[in-house]
């Protein structure tokens, strides 16, 4: 989950480096660091705290170095303090290393060094990995060779970057379950652990897999295997442009986020929706679309928001694709013994791509003979590229931790496999057309929604101090409950709930009290009825409602506290609606306590260890 970037060619590196970790911050703010190779010498600056400590340090400076590594770090071992930020050196100040991932056999590897005198300045897992290069370096023949005797030494996981003193003009990095992009310029290149780093720097991109490692000097790179095998390896084009990295005039990038969801659904549907056919064509499903036709059986694994989006995909599938679909935690899901077939498809849904849990997840379906489909949104990330098939979101990068607009975008993508499969099936042209007209029509419908931020925001400063939320939803919407309740803890620190609404009597109708919120996710769809029924049995225990049901629909105008409306639509497009007031009355809570929107404690964007 930390930051990793680094820049080797000939302007001035720590502008790059710099500019590479602000736009990292989002994978982790707990410290930050920057080596550069100057003159021969290694020169590291680091900060606790957020990167814009360590640019505090850093001016005055005046850094004359074309090569340097930087890292914006997430605390997994030691405190978020100054000398357990990377990068991490050897004991002679020879070696810089940056590195995101677990050692998990650190502490063996480091008592054996401690033994043979070396020592140790943090309490990091990474250091350890200086050192063994620093041991390995005498016996081996040069730098890099001495860098892979290292690796090969490690269990766990690694993206990392290195630099060596004694080889000025070179950049060594490799990569082992971490995420890890070479980025390849005019006479210029760039290592990152996600493509956003080096977005208007760079236009062609190099993915590494697990197990590469790449040399970089001012005139190439070479990608090789640990025992040093030369590999070929293609170069991608860099979709994403600067812009849309960019605030643009918002307060922050999750209120930006919020109101591109009109746009970025509508990018997810383009060129896919076949309305006169009552089809979508889904091209990156071509290859296995006979397999498809097969299939018996739908698990779908995520985590976090993209689980949400899953259960609100096993509704539409079910009973439109009438297939069984099944939702799991990706991180328990390989625990289980899984009874997996050929005609069983497992679909991962992630954001990043790079989720460490739904990665080992889509790992063990292949190796147990399933179909394996992914649902991304990040171009050429390790779960597009290790599953069988798949469908991009095409959102464009997220920056915000908390996820907005890539929700509504994986609910747009399951819409349209919904339609693909319901169609090889049993969906009859009318609803095929019926489905289609509908979803076109949801992006003037979100712009709608999005009118209402100015009741949204009055109502958040209302309830700020409320420490109680309780968010309620049925069928298509019980989903939209948990996410609801997800966004509210992430970024307004509240200890919320989502619960299914008829669940509430099991247990949760105790919490209820004068000082209790409950938010109802109740539009006006096929278990209506039962869901009004829930409310009222909130405000006869005194508990407060904030309400979200269809445009028209006056009665609860008198039962609840507050009532926002959505425009009326199918019921299974309902979600891409509910969910946009539950994400603005998070934001402004957020807001309106003063915390840090986009990047929240102790949460990082892409989970990219376990």
């Amino acid at each position: 989950m930390c930051g990793i970037v680094g820049y080797i060619g000939k302007k001035n590196a720590t502008e790059f480096l710099i500019s590479g970790l602000r736009r990292l911050e989002y994978r982790g703010y707990d410290s930050a660091g920057i080596a550069l190779q100057e003159k021969g010498k290694l020169k590291i600056v680091k900060a606790a705290g957020k990167v814009a400590e360590l640019e505090v340090k850093i001016v005055g400076n005046d850094f004359i170095a074309t090569v340097g590594i930087a890292h914006t770090r997430w605390a997994t071992h030691g405190q978020p303090t100054e000398k357990n930020a990377h990068p991490h050196s050897d004991c002679k100040g020879m070696i810089s290393l940056v590195h995101n991932g677990i050692v998990e056999n650190y502490q063996d590897l480091k008592t054996k060094l401690l033994e043979k005198g070396h020592k140790f300045r943090s309490e990091t897992d990474s250091e350890v990995i200086t050192h063994l290069i620093e041991e390995a370096m005498k016996v081996s023949v040069d730098f890099e060779t001495a860098f892979l005797v290292a690796l090969k030494q490690i269990k766990g996981t690694y993206g990392l970057a290195v630099l060596y003193a004694g080889e000025p003009e070179k950049l060594f990095a490799a990569r082992m379950g971490s995420p890890l992009v070479v980025g390849v310029g005019k006479d210029e290149y760039m290592i990152a652990s996600d493509v956003s780093a080096m977005v208007g720097h760079i236009d062609r991109v190099v993915y590494l897999e697990d197990g590469e490692n790449v040399v970089i000097d001012g005139l190439g790179y070479q990608v090789k295997t640990l025992s040093k095998h030369l590999l070929k390896k293609e170069e991608m084009k860099l979709e994403w442009s600067e812009d849309q990295a960019r605030k643009d005039g918002y307060a922050h990038f999750m209120l930006k986020e919020i109101f591109e969801q009109p746009k970025s659904f509508e990018d997810a549907l383009r060129g896919r929706l076949l309305v006169k056919d009552g089809m979508a064509k889904l091209g990156g499903l071509q290859s296995v679309e006979q397999r498809l036709r097969m299939i018996n059986r739908i698990i779908i694994i995520a985590c976090g928001t993209s689980y949400h989006a899953g259960l609100v995909g096993e509704y539409m599938l079910e009973e439109y694709a009438g297939i069984p679909v099944e939702v799991e935690f990706a991180s328990e899901f390989r625990y289980r013994k899984l009874l997996l077939d050929e005609k069983t498809a497992v679909l991962a849904l992630s954001q990043s791509g790079e989720t460490a849990d739904t990665l080992a997840a889509i790992r063990e379906a292949k190796h147990k003979g399933a179909l394996t489909l992914g649902i991304v949104n990040v171009v050429g990330s390790s779960i597009a590229r290790e599953t069988d098939a798949g469908i991009y979101n095409h959102a464009g990068p997220e920056v915000s931790v908390a996820s907005t607009k890539a929700f509504t975008s994986q609910l747009a993508i399951l819409v349209l496999l919904t339609m693909y499969l319901g169609r090889q099936r049993g969906m009859s042209l009318v609803m095929g057309q019926c489905i289609a007209r509908e979803a076109q029509r949801i992006p003037a419908l979100m712009t709608e929604v999005l009118k209402q931020a100015a009741t949204i925001k009055k109502i958040a400063k209302k309830y700020q101090h409320a420490q109680n939320f309780l968010y309620l939803g049925r069928k298509y919407n019980f989903p939209i409950a948990y996410e609801g309740a997800l966004k509210i803890k992430e970024i307004a620190y509240v200890g919320a709930q989502g619960y299914p609404t008829g669940e509430m009597k099991h247990g949760p109708i105790a919490l209820i009290d004068s000082e209790a919120v409950c938010v109802f996710v109740a539009p006006k769809d096929s278990v209506y009825e039962k869901s009004e029924s829930g409310l009222e049995e909130i405000k006869a225990r005194g508990g407060k409602v904030i309400a979200i049901t269809t445009k028209g629909n006056t009665v609860l105008d008198k039962k609840a506290n507050e009532v926002l409306f959505i425009p009326k639509t199918l019921e299974l497009l309902t979600p891409l609606l509910t969910i946009i007031p539950l994400q603005l009355l998070a934001y402004h809570m957020s807001v309106a306590k003063g915390y840090d929107v986009d990047k929240p404690r102790n949460l990082a964007k892409s989970v990219t260890v376990e």
